[in-house]
């Protein structure tokens, strides 16, 4: 299993977190109960979706991972339920992403450097 603070478990939780807090921002009043359903309808609504995709898959003759997709909506659930449990432990913690005009403020040169960084990455 993956460690849940690091990788896709960590990104889908913070970006959850981030929802959760521009919700409660914007006068959304959130709960246990609330993270409970909305993890529910997630995982409803993502394996009617699975159910789908391979149906598609099945009918034009491509394969399918049906275990990973599987795998990928029980890290997003679980993303759900514990970000939102970080959430009511601290509501008042700011955990926002920097938006890009924050970023090129700080660091004026961040667009040439993920640049150069890429196509260094892709030289090697």
């Amino acid at each position: 299993a993956e460690d849940p603070d690091s990788g896709l478990h960590r990104m889908s939780a913070d970006i959850a977190s981030a929802i959760y807090r521009r919700l409660a921002i914007s006068g959304v009043v959130l709960s246990t109960e609330g993270f409970r359903s909305l993890e529910a309808a997630y995982d409803r609504t993502a394996l009617d979706l699975i159910d789908r995709y391979e149906a598609d898959a099945a009918f034009n003759g491509l394969n399918y991972d049906r275990h990973g997709e599987e795998a990928a909506i029980q890290v997003f659930a679980g993303a759900i339920v514990r970000a939102g449990a970080e959430f009511l432990e601290d509501p008042l913690e700011s955990t926002f992403i920097p938006s890009w005009s924050r970023v090129r403020s700080e660091i004026p040169d961040m667009a040439e450097r993920l640049v150069a960084a890429v196509e260094a990455d892709a030289a090697s």
